[in-house]
């Protein structure tokens, strides 16, 4: 047998080994390129109903997660779902909101089972008027024992009840931003308590470190995640605003990356088909869509496990909307547009992995509140027990040994639209200058074999949102005021002497 024979054959291997073997010999004398048939697989046939205490609720989109259908006028549906497809869901309208889990966790799907023919109805409760209504992402709890659990128990949980009734009567919803946990999914429970402490209804985006680990395919990877929390994508509306999460962690056995699926991805066009043009979209996953952290520490392109490697078909399908993307997975905090789109890369819960008040960036341990107003979307991220005005840090001269006559100030969720001064016993000195370089107290507490004493590998790394200024030699005190997009004025004063 020549070399290249024995390859054709060796190529047809690993396709054919379910193919009965009178059909194999017969495909490699026709034809032995030919493309394999799909294997033959039955469709199930869902029917159900979405209602209101019993009154139907049309228009409302049903899914397998690849196929979207819309209830008819008396909230009927029919769907041909996928066999692969592990579940159905129902896609909440604005002004309504699913079932909820004892957990607290929203329940707006049901699982699909063998038979070809299923029934799934969809109870719905009306919510008061969400057009204004506020959105708390949680981005990597990233609880690893029980250490950090209580931790989260202790500092976050009455954090966001604060936050909460701060808020007023709108509607509030909750999102985790995927790394609910660090790889021990038996603590799953422990943060469902803390989502019924919490007190609003919670959807969950999985993230790299939400995965069982042992799972021979990235799919069946998502097994517990899934038991606990149903689809990893699926979308939803409040007000006028779609909200819609994405699973972009692929895991390969040895490791994972930033990638979307081709069936997620025609579920996602399918799923915004029916948008106007120009509505808010409003996306969340757990990978960024880009991090320019590998820019920042001078290297020419992102990591492939810190941004999505194929996020250009992503704002493809953004481009007709007002496209966000909010995301985690970085532990620190920026503001990146590209697309057409804006990003907003969270800081994190747990900050540096629970190991002390603040994330590799500076940007103290806490959460994003999205406040929207019809299509109108503002954020604050809010610092875990601190005032809602905590949104800068100020560093004496010398706090950078690069800057030793610069006072230094870290304002966190700086953008592009933001403007930051400051004066001087007074006077009015003007715009401060952004410099990249490391947070002095994240240096302080993170830089070094030794630090911190709890997770050691914690290091600082640069951020871009580090604003410098030359004080005159005798000045006795300086005031930074941090402008954001939507007008609101942030204030810190530092003394000199």
């Amino acid at each position: 047998m020549d070399r290249r024979h024995f390859l054709r054959l060796a190529g047809l291997s690993a396709g054919a080994a379910a193919l009965p073997g009178e059909l194999l010999a017969e495909r490699i004398v026709r034809d032995p390129y030919a493309p394999f048939a799909d294997v033959a697989r039955t469709p199930v046939r869902v029917r159900g109903r979405v209602h209101v205490d019993g009154r139907g609720v049309a228009n409302v989109r049903v899914s397998d997660g690849v196929r979207v259908v819309r209830t008819d006028r008396d909230g009927r549906y029919t769907l041909i779902a996928d066999p692969l497809q592990p579940f159905v869901m129902v896609s909440t309208p604005a002004g309504h909101e699913p079932a909820r889990n004892a957990t607290g966790t929203t329940r707006f799907y049901a699982p699909l089972g063998a038979a070809a023919e299923q029934s799934v109805d969809f109870a719905l409760r009306r919510t008061a008027d969400d057009a204004h209504h506020a959105l708390l992402l949680l981005a990597d709890p990233q609880t690893r024992d029980a250490r950090d659990m209580r931790l989260l128990h202790e500092e976050t949980v009455p954090s966001v009840r604060e936050t909460v009734r701060g808020l007023g009567d709108r509607p509030v919803i909750g999102v985790a931003c995927g790394d609910i946990m660090y790889d021990n999914l038996a603590l799953y429970p422990e943060y469902e308590r803390a989502v019924t402490d919490m007190g609003v209804p919670f959807y969950q985006v999985i993230g790299n470190h939400d995965l069982d680990f042992a799972a021979r395919t990235s799919e069946a990877a998502a097994t517990t995640f899934s038991r606990h929390f149903g689809p990893t994508w699926y979308s939803f509306d409040r007000g006028a605003v779609h909200y819609v999460v994405l699973d972009d962690v692929l895991w390969h056995g040895a490791g994972y990356i930033g990638y979307i699926g081709d069936r997620q991805f025609a579920w996602l066009e399918a799923d915004l088909a029916s948008l106007e043009r120009g509505a808010t979209v409003v996306v969340m996953l757990h990978i960024p869509a880009l991090s320019t952290l590998e820019y920042r520490l001078g290297r020419r392109s992102p990591a492939v496990g810190n941004s999505l490697m194929n996020r250009e078909h992503l704002y493809q399908l953004l481009a007709p909307y007002r496209g966000f993307v909010l995301s985690g997975h970085m532990h620190e905090l920026e503001h990146v547009d590209e697309g057409g789109v804006t990003h907003v890369v969270n800081g994190a819960v747990c900050g540096g992995w629970w190991s002390g008040p603040i994330c590799y960036d500076g940007t103290p341990n806490g959460y994003t509140v999205l406040d929207v107003r019809e299509s109108e979307v503002r954020w604050h991220y809010q610092a875990t027990g601190k005032p809602s005005d905590h949104q800068l840090r100020l560093y004496a001269r010398g706090a950078d040994p690069a800057a030793p006559d610069e006072v230094v100030a870290n304002v966190w969720a700086w953008n592009p639209s933001w403007t930051i001064t400051w004066s001087e016993d007074g006077a009015n000195r003007g715009l401060m200058a952004r410099r990249t370089g490391r947070d002095p107290l994240s240096v302080a507490l993170h830089d070094g074999p030794d630090k911190p004493v709890v997770n050691s590998w914690v290091d600082p790394v640069p951020t871009a949102h580090l604003f410098y200024a030359r004080p005159s030699p005798g000045a006795r005190d300086v005031v930074v005021e941090a402008r954001d997009p939507w007008g609101r004025v942030y204030t810190e004063r530092l003394s000199l002497v």
